[in-house]
């Protein structure tokens, strides 16, 4: 009998995210702090056949060779020596870019079925290095924690406490932002270099009000610039009353903390009303979503 397991692959936003400078890779040095989000695409991983198999419903999400949950697979079957192949099914509800993450949070959750589904035939780092070379995101969804600190290209973690649950609404403008543009102007837009100087984020915040200080995204003037829609989401949260609304990642959902969870429901039905936009009222999460059997 296969064992199939299934899989919650969460969202996430940026609490913080500050673009340092350029590393001698090619790519730019980063310090930004997630959170995991109420807001997932589901998945049902198993061992079988002798290749990796990939069926998607919710989206299109092109080329089965550049989805990141296959690359996932490919690489754990890799490293493992795995002869068997891996048949992945996805119900995709996360936008794709958005800046939420989804598919690195797919490609994680990928990783962690298969280490459950093989008793961990890969050792914990060479798992850690096969997420970083994924992508940027994917080391988080890897860590074990939903909210962290992460620096260099994402790799370097610090894992923190979570935080107490907060409700969250997430506007999803409907356009795709292109990481690589979203990098692009924002240093056409800087005057002069910037300096890759770390801020104090060694102590963990304890509430949200210490994460209000801390709260900046580097790309959301360009990106608001770049896309009306984006201006359009955050002037809407802020008119709403929500807190500390940002721009996650780079883009283009925007999001912002309600009172509570009646709050957060009434603005997104509002919202999404007068938008024509999905909008989510969702929550922070205080925990990692756990695998199970099925």
């Amino acid at each position: 009998m296969k064992q199939v397991v299934s899989i919650r692959a969460p969202a996430k936003v940026n609490l913080l995210l500050r673009v340092l400078g350029p590393r001698g890779d090619g790519f730019h040095e980063l310090e930004t702090i997630f959170q995991a989000i109420d807001f997932s695409d589901e998945l049902t991983v198993e061992l079988a056949g002798d290749s990796v198999e990939l069926e998607v419903t919710g989206a299109d999400l092109g080329p089965i060779t550049d989805n990141l949950a296959v690359r996932a697979a490919e690489a754990f079957r890799r490293v493992a020596g795995l002869e068997t192949g891996v048949r992945i099914r996805l119900a995709k509800h996360i936008p794709a870019g958005a800046g939420l993450g989804g598919g690195s949070s797919d490609a994680a959750a990928v990783l962690r079925a298969l280490q459950h589904l093989t008793g961990e035939a890969v050792a914990a780092q060479a798992l850690s290095t096969i997420g970083a070379e994924l992508g940027s995101d994917v080391p988080f969804f890897l860590c074990g924690s939903p909210l962290a600190l992460a620096r260099g290209r994402g790799e370097d973690l610090s894992p923190w406490p979570p935080l107490p649950v907060a409700h969250i609404v997430v506007v999803c403008p409907p356009v795709h932002v292109a990481t690589a543009d979203a990098y692009a102007a924002l240093s056409r837009s800087r005057l002069s270099p910037v300096v890759s100087t770390r801020a104090d984020l060694d102590a963990a915040p304890t509430n949200w009000e210490s994460v209000v200080e801390l709260a900046r995204n580097d790309f959301e003037s360009v990106v608001a610039d770049r896309h009306p829609e984006v201006r359009a989401a955050r002037e809407s949260l802020s008119n709403s009353g929500m807190q500390m609304v940002m721009l996650s990642g780079s883009g283009a959902a925007c999001f912002g903390f309600a009172r509570g969870a009646k709050e957060a429901e009434s603005t997104a039905d509002r919202l999404s009303a007068e938008l024509g936009w999905r909008v989510k009222a969702t929550r922070s999460l205080d925990e990692v979503p756990s695998i199970s059997l099925m």
